[in-house]
C-alpha cells in the first residue's frame, strides 16, 4: 500500500490521495537551462508528483538523449491537482504531466481526457501491452491517455520476527484468519495494527475484503454499478463490511484503533507490538525505517475459506500524460515512452517500492512482494475500488462513515445507503 522513497504518505485518501500517497510529497523545482536548443526541440517541460523518484528518471532520459534538457517541477498532490486544470485551461500547462488513473480527482485520466486536455497515446508501442486491469483506468472511451508505469497492492504485512516469536504463520482462509487473531490476542500481541484516527486508513481492510467478496463472484460489478444494475447496499459490500467488523469484535486489532494514527500504527507493527499491519506495500519501507533489522512480508488477506478465491486489490499508480497542446510534442512522446520502457519503468518502481505495470521488464521484485507479484502475474487482482467511481464524494463518505461506525455513531446500512446516494449523483 520498498527500497524506497515513500517516506511521505499523505493523510487524506481520496482517489487522488490514495494514489497520491503512493507517489507524492512536498514540492520542489529543477529548471534545466534552455541553452541546448533554444527552448524548442531540445527542451521539455514536465510537472510531476513523483518527487524522490522522477529525478533519477529525468537524469537517465537526458543521458539517453544528449543535448536534451528537462525543465521540471515537483509538488504535492493537493497543490498539483489545484493547479493543473487552471494551467491546462489557460494554455500554460507543461508538455508532460502527472495523471492519475481512473476518475475522481482534478488530475485523473477521465477528468482531463474528457475536455480534450490530453493527447491520445493509443498509437504508442506500450499502449496495447497494458494488462486489462490497467487499461480500464488508463483509457477514456476506449483510447489510452496515461502511461502507467507502476502498481501497488493492499494486504497483510507481517513482521516475520514477531510471527516467529509467537509461533504463528500467515492464514490463507477466513476461518484461519479469525483463529490467527484469537491466538495472537491470547499471546498478548494483537494480530494487526490499525490507525483509524487517520480516516484514509479506514478503507484498507475494507478494500482487501471487498476484492474477494465482491469481485471474486462478480468481476463485472463496476460495470453493473455504472449501468445502475447494482448498488453498494444490495451487494456483497455488506458481506465485506460485516467481516471487517467481525475482525474488530474478534480482537484482530489493537485496542482503540480510532485513537491510533497512521504513524503510531507503523510503530506497533515495526517493533513487534502487533504481528503486522493491513496496509499497502508502500508501508514496508516505513517499517524498515523504524526497524532496520526487521523483515516484513506482504500476503493476501483472505475473505473466504477457499484460498483459490482470494483476490488482491492492486492499483495503478499515477502515471504520465501528454498535453494535447504540448509545445514540444515529439519530445513529450519520447519522454513518456522512456517512462514506459524497461529502463524508465524499473527506475521508478525501484525507487517507489512497487511493481512494474508491464510484464517482462526484467525487474527483480523485492522478496517482500513475492506474493503480490504472483497475484499480479496470475491476474488475480482488481483496481482500488474508488478508481472507477464517478466522483470523489463517494470515497469521502465511506472514510468518514467507517470512522463513525467504529465510534458507534453509524451503522453499515446507513453508510452503504449514503455511498449509493453519492454514487448516483454522478460526476
Amino acid at each position: 500500500m520498498k527500497t524506497r522513497q515513500l517516506q511521505v504518505l499523505v493523510a487524506a485518501l481520496t482517489t487522488g490521495s490514495l494514489l497520491a500517497a503512493l507517489s507524492a510529497c512536498s514540492g520542489g523545482t529543477k529548471a534545466g537551462s534552455d541553452d541546448a536548443g533554444g527552448g524548442g526541440s531540445k527542451t521539455l517541460t514536465l510537472a510531476s508528483v513523483d518527487q524522490g523518484s522522477v529525478e533519477d528518471v529525468v537524469k537517465a532520459f537526458e543521458k539517453a538523449n544528449p543535448g536534451v534538457k528537462v525543465r521540471y517541477t515537483t509538488s504535492g498532490a493537493d497543490q498539483y491537482q489545484q493547479q493543473i486544470r487552471t494551467q491546462l485551461s489557460s494554455g500554460t500547462a507543461p508538455d508532460v504531466m502527472s495523471v492519475w488513473p481512473g476518475n475522481g480527482n482534478p488530475g485523473a485520466t477521465y477528468v482531463l481526457a474528457k475536455p480534450g486536455y490530453l493527447r491520445d497515446l493509443s498509437d504508442q508501442p506500450w499502449a496495447a501491452k497494458l494488462p486489462d486491469v490497467m487499461k480500464t483506468v488508463a483509457q477514456y472511451e476506449g483510447k489510452t491517455y496515461t502511461g502507467i508505469f507502476g502498481q501497488n497492492g493492499i494486504g497483510a504485512v507481517y513482521n516475520q520476527q514477531a510471527m516467529e516469536k509467537a509461533g504463528l504463520t500467515p492464514p490463507d482462509t477466513w476461518t484461519k484468519l479469525l483463529d490467527f487473531c484469537r491466538d495472537a490476542k491470547a499471546k498478548g500481541t494483537p494480530a494487526f495494527a490499525l490507525g483509524n484516527q487517520d480516516n484514509w486508513v479506514t478503507q484498507l481492510v475494507q478494500y482487501a475484503l471487498v476484492a474477494t467478496t465482491v469481485y471474486g463472484g462478480d468481476p463485472d460489478f463496476d460495470q453493473k454499478m455504472q449501468a445502475g444494475q447494482a448498488t453498494f447496499a444490495k451487494s456483497p459490500w455488506t458481506t465485506a463490511l460485516d467481516k471487517y467488523l467481525t475482525m474488530e469484535k474478534t480482537g484482530c486489532f489493537q485496542k482503540n484503533p480510532l485513537g491510533t494514527n497512521y504513524e503510531a500504527s507503523q510503530q506497533l507493527a515495526a517493533t513487534g507490538k502487533t504481528l503486522g499491519i493491513i496496509q499497502g506495500n508502500w508501508v514496508i519501507a516505513l517499517l524498515e525505517g523504524k526497524n532496520p533489522k526487521g523483515t516484513f512480508t506482504l500476503r493476501a488477506l483472505p475473505a473466504t475459506d477457499d484460498p483459490a478465491e482470494t483476490i488482491i486489490p492492486a492499483a495503478a499508480g499515477a502515471g504520465y500524460g501528454v498535453n494535447a497542446k504540448a509545445k514540444n510534442e515529439e519530445l513529450a512522446l519520447k519522454f513518456v515512452n522512456f517512462v514506459m520502457s524497461p529502463e524508465g519503468m524499473n527506475l521508478f518502481v525501484e525507487k517507489q517500492g512497487g511493481l512494474p505495470s508491464l510484464p517482462d521488464t526484467g525487474f527483480a521484485a523485492d522478496p517482500s512482494l513475492a506474493e503480490l507479484s504472483k497475484f499480479v502475474e496470475a491476474e488475480r487482482t482488481v483496481p482500488f475500488m474508488d478508481q472507477l467511481w464517478p466522483n470523489a464524494k463517494v470515497q469521502q463518505t465511506m472514510l468518514s462513515g467507517l470512522q463513525e461506525i467504529f465510534s458507534g455513531q453509524s451503522t453499515p446500512k446507513e453508510l452503504l445507503d449514503d455511498m449509493d446516494a453519492d454514487y448516483k449523483a454522478g460526476s
